[in-house]
């Protein structure tokens, strides 16, 4: 049977594509029509220093160097509000457009970088070896249309993440790499003669349409420019750059299920108040500046964003004025059809001293109300098991 890493490697810099070996598609699921995308925070964010509790002395007690001064945070009510980086954020908070999530996390968590982000891209137990991504193994039962120009697309990284294993992944820096990338994929199909091969290529063919359409078709302009907000100022960076080409791939009508977007730097051991605070600011301006973009597309109330890591860090500051490794942690949830508000636990600090703290939300939560609440599709069998979902969308 033909490897897929072998052909992967065969392939060298050209289009990343992942199949499955019996590929097959139904009609198009009316669910896959909305948009999910993902973005990463790798390395593990501080949440404590995300959504402050800053009406806890123990926070103070906790974080006396890296602490945010009270005056600083953005507040959403009396008891917690946002780094203050984040204010771009604020105007969705205000439309009730944004879910603040806190105290995510799984029982028995695992604190090393590499097994962690695989038991939240795998949707595994603490103690469970899967070698799928959860989307793959959803989109394996219950298939996004063929129609697609892929089930996912992959931006500001190589790692397929959730995507690894089976789904129809492309990895992308820019519209036109994604032609350009995609006309290797006409070239090693001339010479095909394995029929495990030739499906893989028959696949990448479809993509390679879909990428010469997007390179060809003119940009969309508003329905009515008139009416189209105007882009936040500050966005910039790689984070806004990947923003840019995702929202530029959707406005000529490429479809697809799943984005992941992964900003990385956030694993802060050391000096963590300007390279979070950087880092945060560029995520809110992106995520702003995404919103813009879709919202002028009208495709906003069709996109639903959710923000994960690997995991949280722990609650009292380190000497060398970060923070290390730790568990629970604060995530958002955004768009047009988001239940915006708090959600989960705020962190119960009166007492911590070393440890870690206990999560509200069990990551597994969210998938569920992703794939049943968002899409519409069958979670029971996903996960292992059942996890409640969260009234986090409107109709």
């Amino acid at each position: 049977m033909f490897q897929r890493r072998e052909f992967l490697k065969a392939m060298g810099a050209g289009l990343l594509v992942s199949v499955l070996p019996n590929l097959s598609y139904a009609l198009a699921p009316a669910g896959y029509q909305r948009l999910l995308i993902l973005i990463e925070l790798k390395g593990g964010n501080d949440g404590l220093n995300t959504v402050i509790p800053y009406a806890s002395d123990d926070y103070t007690r906790l974080r006396p160097a890296i602490g945010i001064p009270r005056p600083q945070v953005l507040q959403l009510n009396e008891q917690v509000g946002l780094h203050p980086a984040m204010a771009s954020l604020m105007p969705l908070w205000q439309h009730q457009q944004l879910a603040v999530l806190q105290s995510v996390g799984y029982p028995e968590p695992n604190l090393s970088h590499f097994r962690s982000i695989e038991i939240w891209e795998t949707a595994s137990a603490s103690n469970q070896y899967l070698g799928e991504g959860w989307l793959s193994r959803l989109f394996r039962s219950q298939p996004v249309p063929a129609s697609f120009a892929a089930d996912g697309v992959v931006l500001s990284s190589q790692n397929l993440g959730p995507l690894d294993g089976g789904a129809r992944a492309v990895v992308l820096n820019n519209p036109q790499d994604f032609a350009r990338q995609a006309k290797l994929a006409a070239d090693q199909q001339a010479g095909a003669h394995s029929g495990a091969l030739s499906h893989i290529l028959k696949v990448e063919g479809d993509i390679r349409t879909a990428a010469t359409a997007l390179q060809q078709a003119p940009m969309k302009a508003p329905a009515n420019p008139a009416e189209a907000p105007t882009a936040p100022p500050r966005a910039a960076g790689g984070f806004a750059q990947a923003i840019n080409t995702l929202a530029d791939i959707l406005q000529n009508g490429t479809r697809i299920a799943v984005a992941r977007i992964t900003l990385t730097g956030f694993d802060t051991h050391g000096n963590q108040q300007p390279t979070q605070a950087r880092l945060l600011g560029e995520l809110a301006d992106g995520l702003a500046l995404l919103q813009n973009r879709l919202q002028a597309q009208g495709r906003w109330d069709d996109t639903l964003v959710l923000s994960y890591a690997e995991f949280g860090r722990r609650p009292r500051e380190n000497g060398n004025r970060g923070t290390d490794h730790g568990t629970a942690n604060s995530h958002f949830m955004l768009g047009g059809r988001v239940k915006g508000g708090l959600y989960g636990q705020t962190p119960v600090l009166a007492g911590v001293t070393d440890g870690n703290l206990p999560h509200a939300i069990d990551f597994r939560q969210l998938y569920a109300t992703v794939v049943q609440d968002w899409w519409g599709k069958d979670a029971r069998a996903l996960f292992g098991g059942h996890f409640e979902r969260l009234p986090l969308l409107r109709a």
